[in-house]
C-alpha cells in the first residue's frame, strides 16, 4: 500500500476557509508564517493527505498535495505559461498519449512540457526547443522540481527550430511562438505521415496568418481552429448562477495532420464569405 502521508520534500497545498491557496515544500526544521500564526513543517510530516492543520494561533488549513494545475499556476515563470484549460485541449485534440514522440518549440516556463511528459509516460519521448537560454533554465528547473529528477526521455535544445534537422521522427509537433508559420517546413519534415501539427497563438492576426500558411504549404490537412472558455458556477442551496469571473480568451489552437509526401490535399468545398481575401496582407 502506498504511503500517502506527507514526507520531507513533498509540496503541500494549504487552503484556508476563504478558499485562498498557499504552497510550501516541506523542509526539516523550517517554519511557514501567516498573518495569524506559524506552522512548523515538522508538524506536517507523517500527517495524511486531506487533514486539517492549525497554526499556533488557531488558523486552520486543509492540506493536500497540489494537483498538476495548481503546480503549473504557482511555479516560477520566465514567460507566460499555456494555461491548464488550453493544455488539456492540446493533449486531447492532438491525442498525446503513452509512447508517442513529441517535438515542442517555445518551451517558455515548461508548463506544457510537464503536461506532455506526464501524458507520454516512460515509453514516449519529448524534444523541446527553446530560443532563450534563461527560459530554458527556468523550464528545466520546473520540470526537474515536478518530477524530482530530470526525465530521461526529455531532451531540451537551445536554439531556433528552423535551424534543427529532422527526418520524420515525431508523431506530434506543438508550437508556441510568435511566428509559427516560419516553421511549417521543418514541422512537415519532422512529422510522420498522419502526425498531428498543433500551434498555439494569441491573436486573430496570428490565427489568420497561420491558417493561410498551412493551406498554402500543401503538406497538411485543412486546419481547424478553436479556443477554450471556462466559466465556473456558484451554488449555495437553490442559489445557482454563473460566477461573475471567468477564464475567457487566452489563445487560439490550430490543428492539422501531416499528409503523406507527394499526396495532394483534399480541398474542402465551400464558398468564401465576401471580402474574405480582399487585401489579405499581414506583416
Amino acid at each position: 500500500m502506498i504511503d500517502r502521508n506527507f514526507q520531507y520534500g513533498d509540496r503541500v497545498q494549504l487552503t484556508d476557509a476563504k478558499g485562498k491557496l498557499y504552497s510550501i515544500t516541506l523542509k526539516k526544521g523550517a517554519e511557514w508564517h501567516t498573518h495569524k500564526g506559524m506552522l512548523k513543517h515538522d508538524e506536517l510530516v507523517g500527517v495524511p493527505e486531506g487533514s486539517i492543520v492549525t497554526t499556533n494561533q488557531e488558523l486552520k488549513f486543509q492540506a493536500f498535495r497540489p494537483l498538476l494545475a495548481d503546480y503549473l499556476l504557482s511555479m516560477p515563470r520566465g514567460a507566460t505559461i499555456i494555461y491548464p484549460k488550453d493544455t488539456a485541449m492540446i493533449l486531447g485534440v492532438a491525442d498525446i498519449k503513452p509512447g508517442v514522440r513529441v517535438l515542442e518549440a517555445g518551451v517558455g516556463s515548461g508548463a506544457l512540457s510537464i503536461s506532455i511528459l506526464r501524458a507520454i509516460g516512460d515509453s514516449g519521448f519529448l524534444h523541446s526547443i527553446e530560443l532563450r537560454e534563461d527560459f530554458a533554465e527556468i523550464a528545466r528547473d520546473n520540470v526537474t522540481n515536478y518530477f524530482k529528477a530530470q526525465p530521461k526521455n526529455w531532451q531540451i535544445t537551445i536554439g531556433q527550430l528552423e535551424d534543427q534537422k529532422f527526418d520524420a521522427e515525431f508523431d506530434r509537433v506543438v508550437l508556441d511562438m510568435l511566428t509559427p508559420w516560419e516553421c511549417l517546413t521543418v514541422a512537415a519534415e519532422a512529422l510522420v505521415p498522419g502526425g498531428v501539427f498543433m500551434t498555439y497563438v494569441a491573436t486573430t492576426t496570428q490565427l489568420s496568418r497561420m491558417a493561410e500558411a498551412i493551406k498554402e504549404s500543401a503538406n497538411f490537412t485543412e486546419p481547424e481552429s478553436l479556443e477554450t472558455i471556462v466559466r465556473g458556477w456558484h451554488h449555495e442551496g437553490l442559489a445557482v448562477r454563473p460566477q461573475h469571473r471567468m477564464i475567457a480568451h487566452t489563445g487560439f489552437l490550430i490543428f492539422a495532420r501531416r499528409m503523406a509526401p507527394g499526396v495532394p490535399v483534399l480541398q474542402r468545398r465551400r464558398r468564401p464569405s465576401k471580402g474574405s481575401y480582399d487585401n489579405l496582407e499581414i506583416n
